[in-house]
């Protein structure tokens, strides 16, 4: 913001897209693989780690980006493991302003120690609630909620919805799928998604990242998804008629229209899409960035981290970096946060009391 202005990590956000296998302090991997023999594939301690973690996932694409995941995932297949993890995960929302967060993660990527997938969300929960009561002795309130992942490469869709659906009173509140997208529809998770329509569960699916608008399309006739995971390339269904000056004018193609008018929300993490090349159809920079079409047009947009460890970020930086790019102010950055609180998977009465909370806190600022 503009000198005098407030500290954007002062003013309360929602955080939408935040894995929590992307999240880890450095210092924390170091430590947990010390705990059980595992090798890094640097030395040097926390700070080197850190950069590897960084300079790997800046890849252009999305299955090498995914690569760094094995080195998160391998430190997180205990109980303790996961609940430190998910306690320091919240604990660094807090620090970043952050009064609502859903985190996701993959239950199926963290049986290798010999836990069950009940155990492992049991883990991530107890650490969450522990998180959420330390920070309110500290005077922080902020709600949490885990979406439950199913690896859309894998075959276990179906098993991992109810896993979901099973813990959806003791803090469960969403499904996603994610992974490597091209190649993996949403319709071969059919079952899981006919599953959680019948029980009237919130979706979210990745789409529109590391594949174009039929993987989108899957999203949202095969996944019903309420919120696209990314969803940046919902902008190839948007064609530009005339552009005069500082105006434009444009025509939305059915998926865009759809998406738009239906207000779906698009769950959009600017540097992430950079590093993975999702949006290398625009170009290389921020300011290249769908983003702010989007913006103008009207969609739901949301600003995310999608992995703070890989992208080296916050969602406070994630505002810095777009009101850098596109002359943003604070009504703008207001907008953004209202935007994630009307998508988020909480009931309509929270999510009224988290809009008033922004509101009331942006006021203030």
């Amino acid at each position: 913001m503009p000198d005098g202005g407030p500290s954007i990590v002062s003013l309360p956000k929602v955080s939408l897209h935040d894995h929590l296998d992307g999240g880890l302090r450095p210092q924390t991997i170091v430590e947990l693989a010390d705990e059980i023999g595992y090798e890094l594939p640097v030395q040097g301690g926390a700070d080197a780690l850190g950069r590897w973690f960084v300079e790997n996932a800046d890849s252009g694409n999305l299955p090498d980006y995914l690569k760094t995941f094995d080195v998160t995932t391998a430190v997180m297949q205990t109980e303790s493991g996961l609940a430190r993890v998910a306690h320091e995960f919240v604990l660094d929302l807090a620090a970043d302003g952050v009064v609502h967060g859903e985190v996701r993660w993959a239950p199926e990527q963290h049986l290798r120690g010999g836990l069950s997938l009940d155990e492992t969300v049991e883990a991530v929960q107890s650490g969450i609630d522990a998180a959420i009561a330390q920070l309110a002795d500290e005077g922080h309130e902020i709600s949490v909620g885990q979406l439950v992942t199913a690896m859309r490469h894998a075959d276990r869709g179906l098993e991992i919805a109810q896993l979901a659906v099973r813990h959806r009173e003791s803090g469960v509140i969403g499904f996603d799928i994610a992974g490597a997208e091209a190649g993996f529809p949403a319709g071969n998770h059919r079952p899981a998604f006919d599953l959680l329509a019948r029980e009237f569960f919130p979706v979210t699916v990745h789409a529109g990242e590391a594949d174009g608008l039929d993987s989108i399309r899957g999203a949202l006739i095969d996944g019903r998804a309420l919120r696209l995971g990314h969803g940046v390339r919902i902008a190839e269904d948007i064609r530009v008629v005339e552009s005069k000056g500082e105006q434009t004018t444009v025509e939305l193609g059915p998926i865009a229209a759809w998406v738009r008018d239906r207000e779906i929300a698009l769950e959009l993490s600017p540097q992430s899409n950079l590093q993975t090349g999702a949006i290398a159809a625009w170009g290389r920079d921020l300011d290249d960035h769908p983003f702010d079409l989007l913006y103008q047009l009207g969609y739901r947009v949301t600003v995310n981290t999608d992995n703070r460890l890989m992208s080296d970020t916050s969602i406070s930086k994630e505002l810095a970096l777009l009101t850098q790019a596109f002359d943003y102010d604070l009504g703008d950055l207001q907008a953004f946060q209202l935007n994630a609180a009307a998508a988020s998977f909480l009931p309509l009465e929270d999510r009224d009391d988290l809009a008033d909370r922004i509101t009331a806190g942006f006021e203030a600022a």
